[in-house]
């Protein structure tokens, strides 16, 4: 397979080394992150926000909204406050996420998850604190950009974290738990909510930051779009087929919960079929932005074959 993927590669993308920047920009999202929040008083809830930021991840989000900026003609420096935001509001939906009410979950990113270390009282608090200071830190941090651009992206991140996206989504999935007769339409509304909202939020940010055409914009929508219901596809995937050591989470919760996933509609090759479609169709919308897209068409492609 290895060796059929190079032979499909400009040389281009044959010299990019995807690992090494990712890492890179993991180490530059990290460094920012640190600098976001110190600790002060009252210290707990500050310790409890920065637990569970500073508890590793891939930073997928933040480095895609830093990638589609400078894809798209901005700079690093312009979209670091937007970027750190993003994992703030990821941070405070896994927090949430993790609770006895709603998935509970013990481990996530190989650690103890946030109620299991601080309590559940403290561990709502963190997700709180973490969504309201998203807002202001882009507000208050974001430099040499447009105003009218900053006052975009809060709306967009806004909307993709309420209602209109990742708590609609949520809301959706947990009263679908149990039921067997989810159809493929509102499965697709849960993740196109849950996950692909926010995931769609970073990358159109990044553009938005930059001074993106409307033209360009749907494109990165679409982009994003994709990646983000492929990237679910494949979380559902890895739930059945990985441990908990490559996880870093527990892993069989779905079936557990007898949740309707697209390995239960579709079976295991189906869905894997379905999301390399989606990752192409993804890759395509790229294509106008030239070796300046090289970034975002890799990182697409690393969620199909990603095994954590």
């Amino acid at each position: 397979m290895v060796a059929a993927d190079n032979l499909q590669k400009t040389p281009e993308e044959a010299k990019f080394d995807l690992l090494a920047y990712l890492k890179e920009r993991q180490k530059l999202c990290e460094t920012a992150l640190e600098e976001a929040i110190s600790i002060r008083y009252p210290e707990k809830i500050y310790e409890a926000m920065r637990y569970s930021l500073l508890a590793g991840g891939k930073r997928l989000r933040p480095i895609l909204c830093l990638a589609t900026c400078e894809m798209t003609g901005g700079t690093i420096a312009m979209a670091l406050p937007t970027a750190c935001a993003v994992e703030m509001i990821h941070t405070m939906s896994l927090i949430h996420d993790d609770l006895p009410a709603m998935d509970n979950d013990d481990y996530r990113r190989g650690k103890l998850t946030n109620h299991k270390v601080y309590g559940e009282d403290i561990a709502i608090l963190a997700g709180d604190g973490l969504l309201a200071y998203a807002f202001e830190f882009v507000a208050d941090n974001t430099q040499n950009v447009p105003a009218d651009r900053v006052l975009q992206v809060i709306v967009r991140l806004g909307r993709a974290t309420g209602a209109a996206g990742l708590v609609g989504g949520q809301v959706l999935d947990l009263d679908s738990e149990g039921k067997t007769d989810i159809a493929l339409e509102t499965l697709n509304f849960i993740h196109n909510h849950k996950t692909a909202a926010l995931l769609e939020a970073c990358v159109v940010c990044g553009g938005i930051l930059a001074g993106v055409s409307g033209e360009d914009l749907q494109r990165l929508s679409r982009y994003s779009q994709n990646i983000g219901l492929a990237f679910q596809i494949v979380d559902d995937i890895l739930d059945i087929t990985s441990t908990q050591e490559q996880l870093g989470k527990s892993i069989g919760k779905d079936q557990q919960a007898q949740k309707v996933t697209y390995p239960s509609l579709w079976g295991l090759e189906e869905s894997r079929r379905r999301a390399q479609e989606l990752i192409d169709d993804a890759c395509a919308e790229l294509d106008p932005f030239g070796v300046k897209a090289l970034p975002l068409k890799a990182i697409a492609q690393f969620i199909t074959s990603r095994n954590h």
